[in-house]
């Protein structure tokens, strides 16, 4: 999930894997206004607030967390500016800024793990999701998917958009409409965890077009059901990757996604 282009970033996990709880820092990297942010500090900030996540996408329950809007952090950033909240081991979440500075609708908020208060282990993992977790209240209702709850956010930074960081990710300029809308649901939903093309900051999980594009080897209908349930197609305990359900991406994107996949078959890096 790293690339070579953020080493900075291979560093500082480093450092957050090591450092104690005590010590986690947030980075903040928005150019003149980049800042650093202790836990201590950011439980200080008066728009702190305590606040219940009825359905969490990681622990799959109600949670409560001590957090502070994203907002707050983001104050420089316009709504046409783009994001990147990456975790301590380098899922990469590409986030564009308008939803993350909402107050209306689906709010994105910071919960902050307590040094005195850890969290619960996900799952059969002995970690949590702190000290820095990117959390969603209505998440409805701005369409929120669950790449877009990162935790143990190491980093959250400004970035030019997706397509002019990486044009090896661009469809044809005549490709359909359809396509056009699955390059959006494969940054949505994909590049948190995948590259393409070798384009990506993360390298969590395989490339999807090098040396094969999935549509190449799977039938449309298993490939779906592969997307929405991979542990349905393939037993094996130590997959990392979650389910996608109707809820996080319709069959309608899910049907766009694969259509941007199909076309990208076409236009692999030589």
């Amino acid at each position: 999930m790293k690339s070579h282009t953020y080493l900075g970033v291979v560093l500082f996990s480093v450092f957050f894997t090591c450092a104690s709880s005590h010590a986690a820092q947030l980075n903040v990297e928005l150019g003149e206004q980049s800042k650093s942010w202790s836990t201590a500090e950011l439980l200080a900030l008066p728009q702190m607030r305590e606040i219940n996540i009825p359905a969490d996408v990681s622990y799959k329950r109600a949670m409560n967390y001590k957090a502070v809007p994203v907002a707050v952090l983001l104050k420089s950033v316009k709504p046409d500016e783009h994001i990147q909240a990456v975790a301590a081991d380098g899922f990469a979440a590409e986030l564009p800024a308008a939803p993350l500075l909402n107050t209306q609708g689906a709010k994105a908020w910071l919960a902050i793990e307590e040094p005195s208060k850890p969290w619960p282990a996900l799952g059969s993992k002995d970690y949590s999701a702190g000290p820095f977790y990117l959390v969603w209240q209505n998440p409805q209702a701005g369409n929120i998917g669950p790449e877009q709850w990162p935790y143990q956010v190491a980093t959250l930074r400004r970035l030019p958009v997706v397509a002019e960081r990486f044009p090896a990710l661009l469809p044809a300029a005549d490709a359909s409409e359809e396509v056009q809308l699955g390059f959006a649901q494969y940054q949505k939903n994909c590049m948190a965890c995948h590259r393409l093309n070798k384009a990506g900051d993360s390298q969590f999980g395989p490339d999807l077009n090098l040396p094969h594009n999935p549509t190449e080897y799977f039938k449309p209908e298993f490939l779906s059901r592969y997307i929405r349930d991979p542990q349905s197609m393939r037993h094996w305990p130590q997959g990392k990757m979650p389910t996608f359900s109707e809820a996080s991406i319709s069959n309608v994107e899910l049907k766009q996604l694969l259509a941007y996949l199909s076309h990208m078959a076409g236009r692999k890096l030589q």
